[in-house]
């Protein structure tokens, strides 16, 4: 893994100070999230609309672009629930689910090996690959290479649709150092052609290695470091337009890459994300009313 890592240190439930919870502070590829592990205790609150967007918060909170709730369930089993940082509930969130697998076998919750992931867009498989975090997301069918309900802008070649799990827009853009990314995105996330909005991708050609990708992402309401599923969707319509061939490396905003492998059977597409997952810190939170 890349850069320094923080320890886990003082984890046990004694080891903490009464009324509050431990906390798990993790970054991948620069998208970053709070973790709690559900050993320690219900979330007693924390899972609220407003706790989650207090922790949230940069500033006044921890920090994050979303809240996870961990929990072991076998020791090749997991369940986590995520939550976007606008307090929202995500139906799966790619980094999250890579920051979990490392997580977890960092706390012994899990043992090495194959694992089972339930989410609320359903049952994700990881496992440790090259010394990174690899999921296989579930299959992917609802894929528009082209959204003709969303006009495209002069600088823009191609526009798409893909449901990686959550639903995303991709874009290839002639520069997404150029692109308006904010403004762009959050009109098109807005859209009303798009059932349940979208998070908004726009990608183009790395000069020397795979291709750039910048994420307006939904829930967050701004553009985000790196989005695992956007990732997949990305690579999912690069090979689909016939711009790239699996695997796909996606250089995220961060500095740090995504690779996606993408295998067609029939009318489905079946994904593996792989990516960095780095402790940043741990520590406690107050629960709510202490």
């Amino acid at each position: 893994m890349d850069g320094v890592e923080a320890q886990v240190v003082g984890h046990p439930r004694q080891d903490m100070t009464a009324g509050s919870r431990r906390f798990y502070k993790m970054s991948g590829s620069g998208n970053d999230f709070v973790f709690f592990n559900l050993a320690d205790g219900p979330p007693d609150g924390l899972d609220t609309p407003e706790k989650v967007k207090a922790i949230s918060a940069r500033g006044t909170g921890v920090g994050a672009d979303g809240v996870v709730f961990l929990e072991g369930k076998a020791p090749d089993a997991l369940q986590i629930r995520y939550y976007n940082s606008d307090g929202s509930l995500g139906e799966l969130c790619g980094n999250a689910t890579l920051c979990s697998v490392e997580l977890a076998n960092r706390l012994g919750i899990v043992v090495p090996g194959q694992l089972s992931i339930s989410t609320d867009a359903g049952i994700v498989t990881a496992r440790r690959a090259d010394g990174f975090p690899e999921i296989d997301l579930a299959p992917v069918t609802e894929v528009r290479p082209d959204l003709e309900s969303i006009p495209r802008s002069s600088r823009e070649e191609r526009l798409g649709f893909v449901r990686a799990g959550v639903p995303h827009v991709v874009i290839l853009d002639a520069d997404v150092a150029g692109a308006d990314i904010v403004g762009r995105g959050s009109a098109i996330r807005r859209d009303k052609s798009l059932r349940d909005g979208a998070n908004v991708n726009f990608v183009s050609r790395h000069r020397d290695d795979g291709w750039l990708i910048r994420t307006y992402e939904r829930g967050v309401e701004a553009e985000t470091l790196a989005c695992g599923t956007g990732a997949v969707a990305s690579a999912i319509l690069l090979v689909e337009w016939g711009q790239a061939s699996s695997p796909v490396r996606l250089w995220t905003r961060s500095g740090r890459a995504l690779e996606v492998t993408v295998r067609r059977s029939g009318d489905q597409w079946l994904p593996s994300l792989k990516g960095s997952a780095e402790l940043v810190y741990s520590g406690e939170l107050p629960l709510p009313g202490n």
